[in-house]
């Protein structure tokens, strides 16, 4: 039978870093790589291209100082690996498209200079059109990290606004740094359109993956980790009517799902009091979660709702909600705050990345969008604007004022209504991320430009990301970048005391048992499934992904024929789907009838033919599965 249907078997990213590592390492071993004549390794895993791996021994315990010089002093990032005789020194900071120059100082006085050459910069990397930094020294060894909402990848910038580290991979949403130096950030494999993926990494800015935790309904918009090391994730029900409505707590050592949230037990779903983007199947839209030790309560952004609400962290119950109360029913009127103070107030309205302060003042980025419950009122988004706020709440009296905010001079210049973040780092210290503007025909756009330049037409639709960090109302750093780019975190590349971590990285929870259908299979003729379908098929370690392009609304299903005669049918989805908001655009395909399937391995074991039934026929792919 001729095979007309493309396969792929896919190695999961740990397992490519583990024979990388492994290949590097022998090569070390095997070798005698001294200080003036060290391995080096560049990308040595596989995901990180601006990062190398320098490997060298000394005949004496030494510390070694590395330096990566930047295109001037200021640039300069600085690095001191503890005492060793074998030195594995991850390098940071490279510039891409540059002979690089890494300064290695060792503790007894020797010192070396090598040089690194780097490949240019993928042409999905945003190349910043303006940054101004205060003082060349401002940023010290910090870089701005900005995770991208569109075709762009993850990238980090300097004080300059040069390109010091990105990722290859399309890691999507949060980028949060562990109390052990490693980052967590969204996985890249997707489970579900648009956006929703296994669950998040656990890795160094190396690439290097120690961890995958990998959830049944997916990752989407943001995580916590806990004093305890345990992480609060927010994910889904995949196989429910709804979205975006639940957060878990996943355990560190074993990613098992440990607590859960579900917000459709202490909020209603009705349109009445959502946002203007609002619809049954994604009716909250959380997109940001954050625990506070002092009330032992989570905060919660649900954009579709117009909503900042505080559960108790033991029970679940509804504590308070902030934002505008118009359309909600009287018996949740007691949950909402009455403004009070003589200052400007505003409500915020689909609003992002919720903060509870040390205080306990809550902060928030309020993207405005619609900037009203009321239809008839709402807001062009040329003539409206988007600010960091932060707010100072009552909870015994029930009261609410707004203390502070920045953006709403900018206007429409600063107005995104979707994605963006704020980060407190002291008293009238604040970052505020401005990441989803965008533009149609050079005029700011009155749609989501993210989602209408998927088939853009006749327009031209641009983007860009304005990101500000102010000292007392003072702009002490501001970068633009021509994307759309979900947050900017503030982080050193290097974290304290960093060394080389070696070994396999672990695969951890699960993914669950994929819902099955039970229809009877017509009898097959043998047939492959025809071209025109151009079917595709990548198995992976942990599940496999059928694409084909169908008919709108096309009978679907996927079948897997065990060697016994056993079988598990899965229907494929053909009816496009319209979703009111697309805060990561980087899985978007331009043939929305391009459909994906994702079957987890979970629950299956053996051998499986694969095949396809369109309509009434059942075709063959040629492919054989193994679980």
């Amino acid at each position: 039978m001729t095979q007309t249907v493309s396969y792929q078997k896919l190695e999961h990213i740990l397992t490519q870093q583990a024979k990388n590592e492994t290949a590097f390492l022998t090569e070390f071993e095997a070798g005698h790589f001294t200080l003036t004549n060290p391995l080096v390794k560049l990308n040595p895993y596989l995901l990180a291209p601006l990062t190398a791996m320098v490997l060298f021994e000394t005949p004496s315990p030494a510390e070694v100082t590395v330096t990566i010089k930047g295109k001037e002093t200021a640039g300069d990032i600085t690095h001191r690996f503890p005492s060793n005789t074998k030195h594995i020194l991850p390098i940071y900071g490279l510039y891409a498209d540059y002979s690089n120059t890494v300064e290695l100082l060792l503790s007894t006085g020797e010192k070396t200079v090598i040089k690194i050459q780097t490949e240019p910069l993928d042409p999905a990397v945003p190349v910043a059109t303006y940054c101004r930094c205060e003082s060349a020294d401002y940023m010290g060894d910090n870089v701005m990290i900005l995770t991208a909402a569109m075709r762009a990848k993850p990238v980090a910038y300097d004080y300059k606004g040069d390109v010091r580290w990105y990722s290859s991979h399309n890691f999507a949403f949060d980028c949060k740094r562990l109390p052990n130096g490693h980052i967590l950030i969204g996985t890249e494999r997707l489970v579900g359109m648009p956006y929703y993926t296994t669950g998040i990494y656990e890795m160094a800015m190396s690439g290097k993956v120690f961890k995958e935790y990998r959830l049944p309904g997916g990752y989407h918009h943001d995580e916590f980790p806990l004093e305890d090391g345990n992480i609060l994730v927010l994910t889904q029900d995949l196989n429910s009517n709804t979205v975006e409505d639940m957060c878990v707590l996943i355990d560190k050592n074993t990613g098992e799902i440990i607590k859960k949230w579900d917000y459709k037990n202490v909020l209603p779903q009705y349109p009445t009091a959502g946002s203007g983007s609002q619809d049954e199947h994604d009716w909250f839209h959380n997109n940001a979660v954050w625990y506070d030790k002092k009330t032992n309560s989570l905060t919660l952004s649900g954009r579709h709702q117009d909503a900042v609400i505080n559960l108790d962290y033991d029970s679940g119950k509804l504590n308070w909600i902030i934002g505008d109360p118009e359309g909600w029913p009287e018996n949740m009127q007691s949950y909402f705050f009455k403004p009070v103070g003589d200052g400007e107030f505003d409500w915020q309205y689909e609003q992002h990345a919720c903060v509870v302060l040390p205080d306990g003042d809550i902060m928030m980025f309020d993207n405005g969008h619609w900037r009203s419950k009321n239809k008839e009122h709402y807001i062009p988004n040329s003539q409206n604007f988007s600010r960091g706020v932060r707010y100072r709440i009552d909870t015994d009296k029930m009261e609410i004022e707004q203390i502070w905010q920045y953006g709403k001079e900018r206007g429409a210049e600063f107005f995104s209504p979707y994605i963006c973040n704020v980060e407190y780092y002291n008293e009238g210290h604040y970052l505020v991320h401005s990441g989803g503007i965008g533009y149609e025909d050079g005029k700011t756009c009155e749609g989501m430009a993210v989602m209408l330049s998927v088939n853009p037409g006749d327009h031209v639709y641009t983007f860009n990301s304005i990101t500000c960090e102010l000292v007392d109302d003072k702009i002490m750093f501001e970068l633009h970048v021509p994307a759309n780019c979900y947050r900017a975190e503030k982080l050193p590349l290097y974290y304290a005391n960093e060394t080389a971590e070696l070994g396999q990285g672990q695969l951890l929870g699960n993914l669950g048992i994929t819902k099955e259908t039970k229809a009877k299979l017509p009898a097959s003729s043998g047939e492959m499934i025809p071209d025109h379908y151009e079917a595709r098929l990548i198995e992976e370690e942990d599940r496999i992904q059928f694409s084909a392009i169908f008919s709108e609304g096309e009978y679907a299903l996927l079948a897997l024929i065990g060697e016994d005669g056993s079988q598990h049918q899965y229907m494929i989805s053909t009816v496009s789907h319209h979703f009111e908001a697309m805060c990561v655009g980087t899985f978007q395909k331009e043939n929305p009838q391009d459909i994906d399937m994702f079957v987890n391995k979970e629950g299956l074991s053996g051998k499986y033919t694969v095949k396809v039934q369109c309509e009434d026929k059942l075709y063959e792919t040629g492919i054989t599965i193994e679980a």
